[in-house]
């Protein structure tokens, strides 16, 4: 099988994987097609165990970044320490970042700051941002319109109208998960419909969200498949094609040449 499908927001640093985390980076999802994987990072201790994950593979690929859930518990010198994770010749982007006024909506403000400096060390390292919005997409709006960052939005599921808005950003690109199989599923299947071929990407953002049949149950990266077939049914394209134009536009987003 060619390996021309990229994964772009994994997390194989997560303890779900301790009892398979070799078989499966090194052996099961190569024999699935799965060429490339981006682990997004949500800590600091997180970041770390990433990039020894991307050193330790080669499909591997990672990120740095303060996840919105944890920006009020962060080491002082956090960002000195994105700075030199960032370094790192496989880390190729920051992130996750963004707002997630779901679990702590009592800390907008702090997450609205930490957001806007995280945007600035991607600018000044001159590296894509990994976005992470959830239930924040009138503030993320108005920031991402102020910085107009390259980068993507994981797990999109904005409605058509925010889509249109986000698109007059050049290099912003929009990246679709297994909940886009989900039955209640309208507002990413409408925007999929909308999106130029050129700024559509694939994730499987496991362990979580698995794709229908397999909701409810721990997701990798060799579930990626059925995510990859419904969005071709959604584009009236060819899975392969499918397959084969996300993985050329997280190559490009990633600046991954392999």
């Amino acid at each position: 099988m060619k390996n021309t499908i990229f994964d772009s927001h994994a997390h194989y640093a997560d303890s779900q994987f301790d009892a398979d985390r070799e078989e499966l980076l090194k052996n099961i999802l190569p024999s699935q097609g799965i060429g490339y994987i981006m682990l997004a990072g949500i800590q600091i201790p997180d970041c770390y165990e990433s990039q020894r994950l991307a050193e330790r593979y080669e499909t591997v690929y990672c990120s740095a970044g303060i996840h919105p859930e944890y920006v009020s518990d962060i080491p002082a010198d956090w960002e000195q320490r994105i700075v030199t994770l960032a370094g790192h010749e496989k880390c190729r982007a920051i992130g996750e970042i963004g707002l997630d006024y779901y679990w702590h909506p009592e800390e907008k403000e702090i997450q609205k700051e930490i957001f806007k400096k995280q945007l600035e060390l991607a600018r000044a390292l001159d590296l894509p941002v990994i976005l992470h919005i959830r239930d924040a997409m009138g503030d993320a709006v108005e920031i991402l319109r102020a910085y107009r960052p390259r980068g993507v939005m994981h797990c999109y599921n904005g409605a058509p109208e925010i889509t249109r808005e986000l698109l007059k950003i050049p290099e912003l690109y929009f990246s679709f998960s297994g909940v886009i199989t989900y039955k209640n599923a309208r507002k990413p299947v409408e925007s999929l419909k909308i999106l130029p071929p050129d700024r559509i990407m694939i994730e499987t953002d496991c362990p979580y969200l698995a794709p229908e049949p397999f909701r409810h149950k721990r997701c990798d990266s060799s579930m990626i498949h059925q995510t990859a077939q419904r969005m071709a049914e959604i584009r009236a394209i060819s899975v392969q094609e499918l397959e084969e134009l996300t993985c050329a536009n997280a190559k490009k987003l990633f600046d991954i040449k392999s």
